[in-house]
Formats: structure tokens, sequence, C-alpha cells
């Protein structure tokens, strides 16, 4: 069982390592180059991350820098970046795409702690589906006679423990982030 409890603790830090992800690409009111981590661009019949057709740097406190590495590739850029719900405008500037944070607005601080809720709620959703895979896993080598009916309950609540745990991560990092956009 110690594998497959490890299997299921990897299986929940990955969850909460996309969750940390995602979080960070919310923006607080501070330029940081993964802010535009999530933005895919159409380019050369494809779809990629930002990062693998331009150089995406800060600046400035208040000023994220793209620098296209592809001519070809301006327009494509740009549009994805005023695509992405963000709420940025880019100027271009031949090759490069200057893009300066505006303060953020109340409404726009609400509808990113909103945001950060489904992330949330989709994190929880992840590690309960591994939790659901653990406890039928068990159910399973108790049926088959693997383990006792007394060894499926203590490693039943150690599933349940390291869920809690996990829960209570990810409802301490949304706090935390919740509480960095709502700082004016």
């Amino acid at each position: 069982m110690s594998g497959e409890y490890d299997d299921l603790k990897r299986r929940m830090d990955g969850a909460i390592a996309a969750f940390k992800h995602d979080l960070a690409s919310l923006r607080t009111g501070r330029a940081s180059s993964n802010l535009l981590d999530a933005i895919q661009v159409q380019a050369y019949g494809t779809t990629m991350p930002i990062n693998q057709v331009a150089n995406v740097s800060v600046p400035e406190p208040r000023m994220i820098s793209v620098s296209v590495w592809d001519k070809s590739m301006v327009g494509a850029v740009d549009r994805a970046i005023r695509e992405s719900n963000l709420g940025f405008n880019p100027i271009v500037d031949g090759t490069n795409l200057r893009i300066p944070l505006p303060e953020l607005n109340e409404q726009r601080r609400k509808e990113l702690v909103k945001i950060s809720h489904g992330y949330a709620e989709n994190a929880r959703v992840a590690v309960r589906h591994v939790r659901r895979d653990g406890m039928d896993f068990l159910k399973k080598a108790e049926k088959d006679g693997d383990i006792s009916e007394d060894d499926h309950r203590k490693r039943s609540d150690q599933v349940q423990k390291l869920t809690d745990e996990m829960i209570s991560t990810i409802d301490h990092l949304l706090s935390d982030k919740e509480a960095e956009i709502m700082q004016v």
C-alpha cells in the first residue's frame, strides 16, 4: 500500500502544482512575466505557448515587454494577448509589444477573485478524484482478500487525512491569493 499511497500523494501534489501555476497567471497589480504563460498563440498552423514564439520580460514594475522572434508573428501574438481575457492592450513597436498594466479597479479585482475560486474548485475536484481512485483501489483489495477489513479502514483513514491536508493547502493558497488581489 505504501507505493499506492505515494502515488496518491504524488497525484494530489500534481493537482496543487497546477493550481499554483493557475494562481500565478492571475494579475495582482505587479508585472510578472508568468502573467502571460497561459496565452496560446496561433503560429505556423498550430497553437503554441507565447514563450515559444517570443521572449517575455518585465523592464518596469508596471510594464511587460514581449519581443517576438519572427516579424510575421507580431499580429498573432498581439491578437492572442488581446483575446486572453486578461484585460491587456499591447502597444506594438516593430517586433516588440509593450503591455502597460493599468491599476486594477474594484470590479476587476472581484472578477479575479471569482476566477481564483474557480481554479481552487477545479483543484479540489482533482484531489477528490485521486481520493476516489485510492478508495476504489482499497475496496477492490479488500474484496480480493489482499487486505483485511481493519487494514481497509486504517488505510481509508490515511487517504482521507491526506485529502483533507491537500484541500486545506488549496484553501490556504486561495486565501493568500485573494488577499494579494484585493490589496490596494
